[in-house]
């Protein structure tokens, strides 16, 4: 595996099929490592695409595997888009990123687009007001999007 990051709080490596293994170090282990996980969670069930996909994870070992998004994009994006989407992510998904640095974001040639990663400082919003808020401009964005 090709290491991507080698810092205090985790390691991360990328695997020869491309999914990315992240080992979680240094304080706050088992804290950074569930909340991680949740926040991964509820980001799929809430339908946000443009996240990693929490594939499995091992709370003996602290590791998670996720889906790749691409390459950093952090000399790529201008500090206004990477606020763009982290205030989206906010806006249309209830998470509250925490740590909303262009270091953050990478760019999917697959799917076109920039990415967030790294949530294991992230708050998840919750309550009926930020889910039915949330919903409704979802199902607005797919009819439009469907009706072009």
């Amino acid at each position: 595996m090709k290491v991507a990051k080698d810092g205090i709080r985790s390691i991360v490596r990328i695997g020869y099929d491309g999914r990315v293994h992240k080992k979680y170090r240094g304080s706050d282990i088992e804290t950074r490592f569930d909340n991680e996980v949740h926040v991964l969670q509820v980001l799929e069930s809430r339908g946000c695409d443009y996240v990693p996909r929490l594939l499995d994870s091992d709370r003996e070992t602290f590791t998670i595997v996720t889906t790749n998004c691409g390459p950093s994009a952090e000399a790529s994006i201008s500090p206004t888009r990477a606020q763009q989407l982290f205030a989206e992510l906010k806006e249309d998904y209830g998470i509250v990123h925490d740590d909303p640095f262009a270091r953050n974001i990478t760019y999917n040639p697959h799917s076109g687009r920039f990415c967030i990663i790294d949530f294991e400082l992230a708050t998840v919003l919750e309550g009926e007001q930020f889910q039915t808020k949330s919903l409704s401009r979802r199902l607005v964005g797919k009819y439009r999007d469907r009706d072009r």
